[in-house]
């Protein structure tokens, strides 16, 4: 089949990504191994490939030299695909960066979205896009308000309102994941994973005319329901709020 001739043979758009932050507080692979396994009880795909920033800004003071490919190997075990590092001292940079991830520094610019690494910089390792395929929606500005989905959505996508809130009229399924830097509502069932304030809003709150999911976070702080949402609230009116450093289950009514 013939092409167009005014095809272009490749486009580059502006797409939103998320990723994971591991905040490392010590490089003691085995201490690291033990906590990973305690957070996923033993779920293989808890992360399901998620991209994740290791960030080395709160290692404990004297803590012994990183062990790069080591760490790097122990979280890709646990189905995370490291990028990039975050506070990385300039006596890991060239460790770092031979090994295919990106300094990632922080800075963001006016618009409020990531400064681009710098071009000494190599781009980070391709990474397999994880089963199954996330399904973007169309990418938005910075602080641009509320978006509404009026579909269901389904296993394997993923929705991200980046800078406002997201309102879900329809049900959200297993293995879906639905992503705002504020609130989510889901005037449905939610079923899936709910991760609410992603840019570290700690007033997030997720809502749901019927709360069943498999996991939720709010800035961070996250909760998982292996043996089930608690009982008292499973499939009723729910919302989901941050007390200090954990997550409150409150009925809406």
């Amino acid at each position: 089949m013939s092409k167009s001739p005014f095809q272009k043979p490749i486009e580059i758009k502006i797409s939103t990504v998320v990723a994971v932050s591991a905040i490392l507080h010590t490089s003691d692979r085995i201490a690291l191994d033990a906590a990973l396994r305690g957070m996923t009880g033993g779920v293989e795909d808890f992360f399901e490939g998620d991209l994740a920033v290791i960030d080395v800004g709160d290692l404990a003071p004297g803590s012994e030299r990183i062990d790069w490919p080591g760490t790097i190997a122990l979280l890709k075990k646990y189905r995370l695909n490291p990028v990039a590092v975050r506070n990385a001292r300039p006596d890991m940079v060239a460790e770092i960066q031979a090994l295919g991830l990106s300094i990632d520094t922080g800075k963001r610019d006016d618009a409020g979205t990531a400064a681009a690494p710098s071009a000494s910089a190599p781009a980070p390792a391709p990474v397999p896009a994880p089963p199954p395929a996330a399904v973007p929606v169309p990418a938005t500005p910075a602080n641009t308000g509320t978006i509404i989905i009026d579909t269901p959505v389904r296993a394997g996508q993923r929705i991200y309102a980046r800078g406002g809130d997201l309102i879900v009229m329809a049900v959200v399924n297993n293995g879906a994941e639905v992503i705002a830097d504020g609130s989510i509502h889901v005037y449905n069932t939610l079923n899936g994973r709910a991760l609410a304030g992603a840019s570290g809003d700690a007033s997030a709150r997720i809502f749901a005319l019927s709360m069943s999911p498999e996991l939720v976070s709010i800035a961070g702080v996250y909760r998982t329901f292996e043996d089930g949402f608690p009982a008292e609230q499973a499939k009723q009116p729910a919302q989901i709020r941050l007390s200090g450093d954990k997550l409150d289950i409150q009925s809406v009514n």
